[in-house]
């Protein structure tokens, strides 16, 4: 028999007074009924339209009576590519797997559709395979598919979220999601990680580009626009041959968490938290949604992985969703008292699928002990696999054809095919949102000289941001974007047509003084946790793309900015030095559709206005947190702001630049923290071959290179040298050209960065710094310092930190101003070590820097 709320309440009661004082007893007591009577009148009721189509529940019910615990479990763990074989899944039969951002089949970057499709059927047959696990109930592959298939070389990539956002055009956003349900089923994948309905209240988060806007009204419209795009109409035909599986994520309140901390904790009240945070499920849930993913964030200090009130009370109880629960990457090794290999909290709180890239079988084999022993419940691990198996019933995936058989596999025409294109280049030209437009400078006639410059004029990879073919966005080129196009690509495509003339200059130079000039910029790619700010200054420290601006300007040319960005920013002094100002978000593949706007026809009519409005508030001032409905809402410009030609422009041309903290000291200039940072470098190299790191798994002679988790995902790099030649990874600035890091850090400085060893070194080890002289070739000033001791002197499998002052490498010519490499490491025996947190830092009062060898 069901049980209500109310009886949920009372036995809840009952299990947490044990061994309890009275007052202790009356308050638990109060609470667990204030939350039942609150979840009662807050959320609501989903209209589940899909729940007794084609019998589903006895059909599943049929399948769970053959199963075994261990089938069962199996079905609830979902490991990563990279960590498991096919062999692993006939042993086991995974109910899932994932690729997580930058892995591909075969660890190849450029995997053909081909590739990706042999890979689906290889695991797919292991997973009906019962030889080993008596199984026969097929797994499915979910991938992050959040702006297209981003993930695969060739694909369609749209404009990230806030783009969309900007466009407000729920049949637009339908339309993308069917493109990209489309091109995921090309490659045999069934399920999607999108959409991300996250309402963000705090523009520092590193993820605000994947939230469509501030404020609840778009995102729950293009939660169900998506959702119904990815998996059809619920009815006839749902989830069939031409659709995938969809999950709205991250549940609940990723985007509201106490100072945009990515993974923090939101504290809003729980009015606050269905009002504000919750609407993109109301609108995904009863487009029929079939999983949801829990976030990784905390409600008031507990983890959401870990929060049964929500999960299970709220998510499933109150608003009715069948669907399953997944868990984010290793999100439920951050529940108290949990780690990636254990956590019976999660399960029980209602969590139905463990996202666990590589500790899967500690976590299969510990979740098995745990129901034996009577930790888990026998009746939760039922129902979480009645609700997978009631997603697979309901997708077809027990009568569908292997993954290389279905409708679309292997149709590597689909991959980017045109139409597909046009409809990312509408979304294109839709999100771009004009801030200023002095004089009517916009529209620009094509038949003129124009100047296109900054370093994200001819730069796919910058102009589509994260979650683009690798994870965090970076060490992409344009040659990893077949029929892509740059802003430039469409700028000079127009201007030449017209009788016009175009020139390209990253750095402003020009042969022939420009009509006008396009200064194309912007912040560099970033996902999850690398993206945080301390707050939205636009390049803090390093004002290079203001400079440009303005040397411009001081040329008397008109200037359009064209400002790349995952979110508002303080542009304060680049809006003072621009004639017209552009915020394209980050449009992704098609960035020949800017032009569009930029530009009339040859005739000298508008081809497409500037339609795009502000879904997010513009600061105005680096610290601001403004958001719309604020009881003292004064942004610089509201939401809902957009020029279209014709509107007069408002904004001052003499904007408060006071807060702009150019030229200041810094305590510390990061080098790697996650990802490389700007101007920096990774290379790898073994002997005479090297190259540039453009995908999470590299192998290079001597020396194997991955990815791995420390803190986050992939927030650092694993480095085994197998002795058979001198191998190294650098960091170097791009074109090796010289940096001048005394003037940002002084003089008092080392390098510092986190080792974790897992195998000692059998040669020496060096940490090597390479600067240019004046007049000199790079490598004319090279330093290095062992550290060969100080490895073996280390605790192994623990992360431990090491510093090393740079006057060791001063003292042996290296110059700081004139830096090309500020870290490499190498050696010509044999070793095993992780690094992170590479940084060049001020020495403390006090510290244990490492003496000079």
């Amino acid at each position: 028999m069901k049980r209500t709320l109310s009886s949920v309440a009372v036995s809840l009661a009952v299990l947490v007074n044990a061994g309890c004082s009275q007052e202790q007893k009356q308050q638990e007591n109060t609470q667990i009924e204030t939350q039942t009577e609150t979840s009662q009148q807050l959320w609501p009721k989903i209209n589940n339209q899909v729940a007794k189509l084609n019998d589903v529940e006895e059909r599943v019910s049929e399948i769970m009576a053959t199963m075994t615990l261990e089938q069962k479990i199996a079905q609830m763990i979902q490991p990563e590519i990279r960590d498991i074989t096919v062999e692993d899944m006939r042993k086991y039969g995974f109910g899932s797997y994932l690729n997580g951002g930058g892995a591909f089949p075969n660890n190849d970057k450029h995997a053909k559709v081909e590739d990706w499709v042999a890979l689906a059927e290889k695991m797919y047959q292991a997973s009906i395979d019962d030889s080993l696990d008596g199984s026969t109930i097929p797994t499915m592959w979910g991938t992050d598919a959040v702006h297209g298939h981003n993930n695969v070389i060739g694909a369609t990539l749209f404009p990230h979220n806030i783009g969309l956002g900007a466009a407000n055009n729920p049949e637009l956003i339908e339309k993308i999601a069917k493109v990209t349900a489309t091109e995921v089923l090309a490659t045999g994948i069934d399920w999607i990680f999108a959409p991300t309905v996250a309402a963000v209240r705090d523009d520092r988060w590193g993820r605000t580009y994947e939230g469509y806007s501030e404020d609840p009204e778009i995102i729950k419209a293009y939660s169900h626009a998506i959702v119904t795009g990815l998996q059809g109409e619920p009815g006839e035909g749902f989830l069939g041959q031409g659709n995938v599986i969809s999950t709205v994520k991250h549940f609940v309140g990723d985007g509201g968490t106490v100072g945009g901390d990515d993974q923090g904790d939101n504290v809003s009240s729980e009015e606050e938290l269905y009002k504000i945070h919750a609407q993109g499920y109301v609108g995904g849930l009863n487009a029929g949604a079939q999983s949801v993913m829990a976030s990784f964030n905390s409600w008031h200090g507990e983890k959401i992985h870990g929060n049964k009130y929500l999960l299970n009370d709220v998510l499933k109880d109150r608003m009715g969703f069948d669907g399953f629960v997944v868990g984010d990457w290793n999100g439920h090794g951050q529940v108290a008292g949990c780690t990636n290999a254990s956590c019976p909290q999660s399960i029980n709180a209602g969590l139905d699928i463990f996202m666990v890239p590589g500790d899967w079988k500690a976590l299969y084999d510990n979740t098995l002990a745990q129901v034996q022993s009577g930790e888990i419940p026998q009746s939760r691990i039922d129902d979480a696999v009645r609700r997978i198996l009631r997603v697979k019933v309901r997708a077809g995936l027990f009568e569908k054809p292997s993954p290389a058989q279905r409708l679309y596999a292997a149709k590597s025409e689909l991959i980017g095919k045109q139409e597909h294109r046009e409809v990312a280049r509408q979304a294109v030209r839709e999100s771009l949102v004009l801030l200023k437009n002095n004089e009517q400078i916009l529209p620009l006639k094509p038949n003129t000289k124009v100047l296109v410059t900054g370093d994200a004029a001819n730069n796919i990879g910058k102009q589509s941001g994260g979650w683009t073919i690798t994870w965090q966005g970076t060490n992409n080129e344009n040659a990893d974007f077949p029929g892509g196009t740059s802003i430039w690509d469409g700028i000079s495509a127009q201007v030449e047509a017209a009788g016009g003339k175009a020139e390209l200059s990253e750095d402003g130079s020009f042969e022939q003084k420009p009509d006008v000039a396009i200064v194309v910029f912007g912040e560099e790619p970033y996902a999850e946790g690398h993206g945080d700010r301390a707050n939205l200054e636009y390049q803090a420290s390093d004002k290079r793309d203001l400079a440009l601006l303005k040397q411009l300007k001081e040329q008397g040319i008109p200037v359009v900015a064209v400002f790349i960005s995952g979110r508002p920013m303080w542009v304060n002094p680049e809006l003072n030095a621009s004639d017209a100002f552009v915020a394209a978000w980050l449009p992704g593949s098609e960035g020949l559709a800017v032009a569009d706007v930029l530009f009339t026809d040859a005739e000298g009519e508008v081809q497409h206005d500037f339609t795009g409005r502000l879904s997010y508030s513009w600061p105005k001032t680096p610290t601001q947190i403004v958001n719309r409905g604020d009881d003292n809402y004064d942004p610089l410009l509201p939401y809902g702001f957009g020029l279209s030609y014709g509107d007069q422009s408002t904004l001052s041309n003499e904007l408060d630049e006071q807060a702009s903290s150019a030229n200041s000291q810094q305590s510390s200039v990061a080098l790697f923290t996650g990802t490389v940072q700007k101007p920096w470098q990774m290379w790898l190299y073994s002997g005479d071959e090297s190259f540039t790191v453009s995908a999470n798994t590299h192998e290079v002679g001597a020396l194997f290179y991955r990815t791995i988790d420390k803190v986050v995902q992939e927030d650092a790099r694993k480095l085994r040298f197998d002795g058979s030649a001198n191998a190294g990874i650098r960091l170097a600035s791009k074109s090796f050209f010289r940096e001048d890091l005394r003037a940002k850090l002084g003089t008092d400085v080392q390098l510092s960065l986190n080792i974790n060893l897992a195998q000692a070194p059998t040669d020496a080890v060096y940490l090597t710094l390479n600067c240019e002289s004046e007049g000199d070739v790079a490598g004319s000033c090279v330093a290095k310092v062992g550290i060969s001791e100080q490895l073996k002197a280390m605790e192994l499998n623990t992360w431990q930190a090491l510093s090393v002052d740079l006057n060791c490498f001063a003292a042996q010519g290296f110059k700081l101003q004139s830096t090309v490499v500020p870290f490499e490491l190498s050696t010509s025996g044999k070793l095993d070590i992780s690094i992170a947190d590479i940084n060049l830092e001020k020495k403390p009062e006090q510290g244990s820097q490492l003496s000079c060898h």
